[in-house]
């Protein structure tokens, strides 16, 4: 089969030919539909060799879409053909936080060897992939498959975090996004859905802020010197009660924490290395400082409700499994408007 791999440290991904996957027992084999081309690829690609914590090459695609083609020896609760979604951040499935359904968080991952798929184990950059276990898929329900399969990190990432600050952002309250690319659009939409709050969305790009417009942001800002300032001023001085930050660059969670009100939510989803102080009078009182993880498997559940009912959309670009190294290349240099999707088998 075709697939899409980081090969050799530093250098572009290749679609390459590589034997045919065939499900062991308690696997899921998936003839991928639809794969997601997301940011943590790119900063995967730009570590060192010493780095780098699993070996390669390595099938790129930590999102995906697929038709159930074959199951492993023993499996139950999906049938060949069933149309699903891959829940992406795998665990042991047995210690206390995946017995929570947060595999995201799992305790026993590390120390197992356990990796995400397109993040250490193969990913869904192929024609065909395995899943380790039927539990980590999600029935579509009729959703599209290119439609849905950003919602698998696109859409959990930045639910798993608005969900978290739902009880500050009540009727007169401020949201802010920082970065409304492939995540921050999504949160602007999941604001609007889930709460009262006024949200605004900062970028770096016209095109960006206009994305955010559309999709809903009552105010979009350029991120700037001055953008602290500009809410700061839209919100009296108090500032906003929940900030999310889906760039992470020094910059940006610098901005977040000046922008944060009086007992205040930053939330740090972007991987850009940057770093928030936290200690009394580096922040305003009560501030809250926290840098999440994907999500869990219910709040997947609960995203792709939210797709059925239309309070959530990806904006996005398609492109043949051919054209991957294409896309890669096109959200390195900030050309993506929304999420790029490969669809690997046409």
């Amino acid at each position: 089969m075709k697939a899409l791999q980081y090969r050799t440290v530093g250098a572009a991904p290749e679609v390459v030919t590589v034997p045919d996957p065939e499900p062991g027992p308690g696997q899921v084999l998936l003839k991928v539909t639809a794969a997601g081309v997301c940011h943590s690829d790119i900063a995967v690609m730009s570590w060192s060799a010493e780095e780098l914590s699993f070996p390669l090459p390595l099938t790129l695609g930590h999102e995906g879409v697929g038709t159930v083609a074959a199951l492993g020896a023993g499996v139950t609760g999906v049938r060949e053909g069933d149309s699903v979604a891959v829940y992406g951040p795998w665990g042991c499935g047995a210690c206390i936080k995946c017995a929570e359904g947060k595999e995201n968080y799992c305790l026993r991952a590390a120390e197992l060897g356990i990796r995400p798929p397109g993040l250490g184990a193969p990913g869904s950059m192929a024609e065909y992939m395995l899943v380790d276990d039927p539990r980590h898929l999600v029935p579509l329900g009729g959703l599209d498959p290119v439609a849905a399969v950003p919602l698998t990190d696109a859409g959990l990432t930045p639910y798993h975090a608005v969900k978290r600050s739902l009880p500050k952002l009540v009727p007169g309250s401020t949201a802010v996004v920082i970065g409304t690319g492939g995540l921050g659009h999504v949160a602007i939409q999941l604001l609007r859905a889930m709460t009262a709050a006024r949200v605004v969305a900062l970028d770096v790009s016209e095109d960006k802020l206009s994305l955010a417009r559309t999709v809903g942001a009552h105010q979009a800002i350029l991120s700037d010197a001055g953008a602290a300032a500009k809410v700061r001023e839209l919100t009296g001085g108090r500032g906003a009660e929940a900030v999310f930050d889906f760039v992470g660059i020094q910059p940006t969670v610098d901005t977040a924490g000046a922008i944060a009100a009086t007992e205040g939510d930053v939330t740090l989803v972007g991987i850009g290395g940057g770093a928030l102080p936290v200690g009394f009078g580096r922040q305003n009182y009560e501030v809250s400082v926290t840098a999440p993880y994907w999500g869990s498997r219910a709040e997947l559940i609960e995203v792709l409700d939210l797709a059925r009912a239309g309070d959530v959309s990806v904006h996005t670009e398609t492109y043949s499994l051919g054209d991957a190294p294409e896309a890669y290349a096109r959200l390195h240099d900030g050309k993506i408007n929304g999420r790029a999707v490969i669809l690997p088998n046409g």
